[in-house]
């Protein structure tokens, strides 16, 4: 290796160009956590994200505070919003009815999802009169209104998939089916990313698969989450967090700079577009954002 080997330049040296980001937010359960949220958006907002999404809880057990949240977006913030949306626990008159709601909203953009049991750990049994599937539910919404439609796509697979090859399969079905593009489940292995848009876009997928992006605030939870999820954990990345239970300043910074070289390895891949799980809190995606070059107006001109 050459001295100027040693000096190549850093991920951050090109300045990126022509990214668009969207943040998920789930709804509050408590007034503390509203405030929290509201905080947390006000302070996203001037980034000015492609949209923001709001999540539905397992078994549609926050359908009211996801409407509720919907709701205020649309009402006091400039913002684009996309509404959850799933299969679990409704028939399809009750999808249906809640679709025609968000339309009637204002609402144009909806993430639709199989969805999760709401009793942890139970296998997926769609309803009697429901829909049975996340391409089941695309089709069903596309008949309603001309949503834009985000689905899920998963690099690792989904734990229900039987295989590698039917979970493309079952991802082409959905988009097949009327969906806009598919949001990926969040990943530590930037090239396993790729290899997956390799397998999709051998697969015929043509649609936009954005990466799901997830800082790391807590690694024990997300540890534990993603076991739960079958997302992988690398040992490179319990050894970075090793020591910073209790010294949370320092374990943002190690969050926030992982996920932004994270990010620029994306972006010199290709990747334009990235979709931020904020877990409600706004500053580790502000920072990731920041190296990225995405500011607020003004700032970076």
């Amino acid at each position: 290796m050459t001295n100027a080997d040693l000096l190549s330049p850093s991920l951050f040296a090109a300045e990126a160009k022509d990214i668009n980001v969207s943040f998920e937010f789930f709804p509050p359960k408590t007034d503390k956590m509203e405030t929290a949220l509201w905080a947390s958006i006000a302070s996203l907002a001037p980034l000015q994200p492609k949209m923001v999404s709001v999540t539905y809880g397992a078994g549609g057990s926050t359908r009211a505070r996801t409407h509720a949240t919907i709701s205020r977006i649309l009402t006091e913030t400039g913002l684009v919003p996309a509404a959850h949306l799933t299969c679990v626990g409704a028939s399809r008159g009750e999808v249906d009815d809640i679709a025609r709601e968000y339309w009637d909203m204002g609402v144009r953009h909806i993430v639709a999802l199989r969805g999760d049991m709401a009793q942890a750990g139970q296998a997926y049994q769609p309803h009697a009169q429901g829909y049975v599937n996340a391409a089941d539910l695309v089709a069903g919404l596309k008949k309603i209104a001309n949503f834009e439609l985000s689905v899920a796509a998963y690099p690792e697979g989904h734990p229900d998939s039987a295989s590698p090859a039917a979970d493309i399969d079952n991802l082409k079905r959905k988009i097949d089916a009327g969906a806009d593009q598919a949001i990926t489940q969040y990943f530590f292995d930037v090239d396993m990313y790729f290899r997956f848009i390799d397998r999709v876009r051998a697969a015929g997928i043509t649609v936009p698969v954005i990466p799901g992006i997830m800082p790391v605030t807590n690694f024990t939870q997300t540890r534990n989450f993603s076991a739960r999820c079958g997302t992988s954990v690398p040992k490179w990345l319990e050894t970075l967090f090793d020591g910073l239970d209790d010294r949370p300043e320092i374990r943002r910074y190690v969050a926030a700079t992982v996920a932004a070289e994270h990010c620029m390895r994306l972006y010199q891949g290709g990747v334009r577009n990235f979709h931020f799980y904020t877990l409600n809190r706004s500053e580790l995606t502000t920072t990731i954002c920041h190296f990225l070059g995405i500011r607020p107006r003004g700032e970076n001109q």
